[in-house]
């Protein structure tokens, strides 16, 4: 950031998200928006930035973009597909490793007097499976930590073959999301939010899971369904879950936050300060490179902007 302010003209408005007729009345002043995943960039936003020529999503996921319509205006859109993939790998293993080994419950029982160490028997993830469904860059990351700590890898993406480099340089099973579900240990979300995964984890898919599975989202909050997933939950059809995401961020109270093997998150996984140090340099350095005419190197739809075409 120092250094595309010695540059440019900057306006540091962390919160501005949360004000957004302030933001469609200020973005037509500007030629570069840097936002994270609570700044909605729609079409309405993108039609008054009269001068935009890039917009820089500092993260991986573009489902609060309008990339269709910055791509009719001739508006860079540029990301961080890689920065952050080993710092939400890595949180996932530690989630299955708490829920594996009952961690915050038993940090939480200590803290307040008690030694109850039987109560918090857990099991081992050696020789267990895991699910992931959704494998990327982060999916294959999880995948291959998890392989280090000696569990089989089932995985789930529609995209991927089985004869992939992803699929061979984990060993991985590439199989149906049916049957993943069916029979995995611990389950790991890591899929986008668009139209086709939209509550794609449902009252059906949770019934497939095992009594004795845990299910991990560190993906997007929008593919799960909460209702079913509670249910699931309440009525022991799976162990337990951690939840990185939520359909709505901040979400409103719920019957989660009551339950011993549920671990709540506010969206930390790519909140490393190494993680966000390759982020934020990564989308500075596109910025930069668009607003001096040069092509961005992390771009969705085309490196160089409407005006440099």
């Amino acid at each position: 950031m120092d250094a595309l302010q010695s540059k440019f003209d900057c306006t540091f408005t962390p919160d501005l998200w949360q004000r957004p007729d302030e933001l469609h009345s200020l973005i037509g002043n500007y030629k570069a928006l840097m936002v994270r995943n609570q700044t909605q960039v729609t079409r309405e936003l993108i039609s008054a930035a009269k001068n935009l020529q890039i917009i820089g999503r500092a993260g991986v996921g573009l489902d609060n973009v309008d990339v269709q319509a910055a791509s009719e205006r001739g508006i860079v859109v540029a990301l961080t597909p890689e920065q952050n993939a080993n710092s939400v790998a890595e949180l996932t293993i530690g989630l299955i490793l708490a829920l594996a080994r009952k961690i915050p419950l038993a940090d939480r029982d200590t803290k307040a007097g008690g030694w109850k160490r039987q109560h918090f028997t857990g099991i081992e993830i050696l020789g267990k499976k895991l699910g992931v469904v959704g494998f990327g860059r982060i999916g294959v990351s999880t995948a291959n930590k998890a392989r280090a700590l000696g569990m089989d890898i089932v995985v789930y993406d529609p995209f991927v073959d089985a004869e992939s480099l992803k699929a061979m340089e984990t060993r991985a099973t590439m199989t149906s999301l049916e049957s993943v579900l069916q029979q995995a240990d611990f389950i790991s979300c890591h899929l986008p939010a668009t139209k086709n995964t939209l509550n794609l984890l449902d009252e059906s898919k949770f019934a497939l899971m095992k009594p004795s599975a845990y299910f991990i989202n560190t993906s997007r909050g929008e593919v799960v369904n909460e209702e079913a997933l509670l249910f699931a939950l309440q009525n022991n059809k799976i162990a337990g879950a951690a939840l990185d995401v939520r359909a709505k961020e901040p979400p409103a109270d719920s019957a989660f936050n009551a339950m011993d093997n549920v671990i709540l998150l506010p969206h930390i996984g790519a909140f490393t300060r190494e993680g966000q140090s390759r982020v934020v340099t990564a989308i500075c350095k596109d910025i930069a490179a668009v607003l001096n005419g040069d092509a961005a190197k992390n771009f969705a739809n085309f490196g160089k902007s409407k005006a440099d075409l």
